[in-house]
């Protein structure tokens, strides 16, 4: 009998399908530079190999052939059998006795070894077929399939991401694109937040996020450049958003500059510093020192207010490049002054913007 043999393989879309409540974790045995580089979302990595191990093996079987690179995979890991079985019977009582859901790159030797060890413990598992590499396959077919895109512009400072969660909140389908890259989309997006995850994995991420969203009649995304950050928005999904419709709001310039003050004001001086000088030449020497020396003296007001002409000139570029283009034309703006995001997604849902779009865009 075959390590494999016996064991249940699922498809793609059952094996994901088991990530409600209750279901056991997925669990990622592929090596941590692997793992680091992309993988399911709320995955669990346990790695059979180190990345230095995996490379040894892989190195025997390209020089020795199998049966070497099987042989020294034993000698790696057999010492580490105890660490690995603890492993799994941790992340098998977080599960609640829910077969855990086991995956390597191809659904190959790796996970059947890893689900040999959890049969020894008595453990229930299930395997991804033709694992991480089929579920990559699945993220990118998604970004092909129609949704049904529309944008929310508006000027810097103006508080789009904030309004989208809360139309969010409020039980319209939101991808928020910025969230997910952990950037807010300027030379000072990274500022504060987690760091970015590799393109691979964003687009896991903004796959699975559009899965609970499949069937409404409108999704709603921050209309953004081609990248967020070094996350570059997928092709599929991108063309979809240049052909979106539009719906636009603002803000009086003091309510923007006390957004991005108390976004950015908190942040190091000497990053918001950094960031700056990276776009000198965007902004021009007499702006860019009037920021920096807003920056030293701690008048963060008055440094936003310098950025606020380069992303404002930029923002118009942009909104008088779609009026000239065969490209769906804007909604109409919404004049927000005063309004919380909370009470502006309330008035937009009263005032009937959010579905006149979604009649308009039919």
């Amino acid at each position: 009998m075959t390590v494999g043999a016996g064991l249940e393989r699922q498809p793609i879309e059952r094996f994901l399908s088991g990530s409600a409540p209750g279901a056991g974790a997925v669990v990622d045995v592929r090596a941590p530079a692997e793992f680091q580089q992309g993988h399911i979302p709320g995955a669990r990595n346990l790695p059979l190999f180190s990345d230095e191990q995996r490379a040894a093996v892989g190195t025997a079987y390209k020089q020795q052939g199998r049966q070497a690179a099987v042989q020294l995979g034993l000698e790696l890991v057999g010492p580490r059998l105890g660490e690995l079985g603890a492993g799994l019977q941790n992340l098998a009582a977080e599960s609640g006795g829910a077969p855990l859901r086991l995956h390597c790159w191809r659904g190959g030797m790796r996970s059947e070894s890893v689900a040999w060890l959890a049969r020894q413990l008595d453990l229930p598992v299930l395997l991804l077929e033709g694992g991480y590499k089929s579920f990559r396959r699945w993220v990118l077919t998604q970004f092909e399939q129609s949704w049904p895109v529309h944008l929310l512009g508006g000027r810097t400072g103006c508080g789009k991401t904030d309004l989208l969660l809360a139309l969010q909140q409020r039980g319209v389908g939101v991808i928020d694109l910025e969230g997910l890259a952990h950037h807010r989309g300027s030379s000072f997006g990274s500022l504060g937040l987690p760091p970015q995850p590799s393109t691979e994995h964003y687009e896991n991420r903004l796959a699975m996020a559009l899965q609970p969203l499949r069937g409404a009649s409108q999704i709603w995304l921050e209309a953004e450049s081609a990248q967020v950050g070094r996350c570059r928005i997928p092709a599929g999904l991108w063309r979809q958003m240049q052909q979106a419709p539009l719906l636009e709001i603002s803000r009086p310039l003091e309510e923007r500059l006390s957004q991005l003050v108390a976004v950015y004001g908190v942040q190091d001086p000497q990053a918001l510093l950094e960031a700056t000088q990276r776009i000198a030449r965007r902004l021009g020497p007499q702006r860019t020192a009037a920021a920096l020396e807003a920056i030293e003296q701690r008048n963060w007001s008055e440094a936003a207010r310098q950025m606020l002409d380069y992303y404002d000139r930029c923002y118009d570029h942009e909104l008088e490049r779609l009026r000239r283009s065969d490209q769906p034309q804007p909604l109409g703006s919404h004049d927000l002054s005063g309004l919380s995001a909370e009470a502006a997604a309330e008035h937009l849902l009263q005032c009937g913007a959010i579905e006149a779009a979604v009649r308009r865009a039919a």
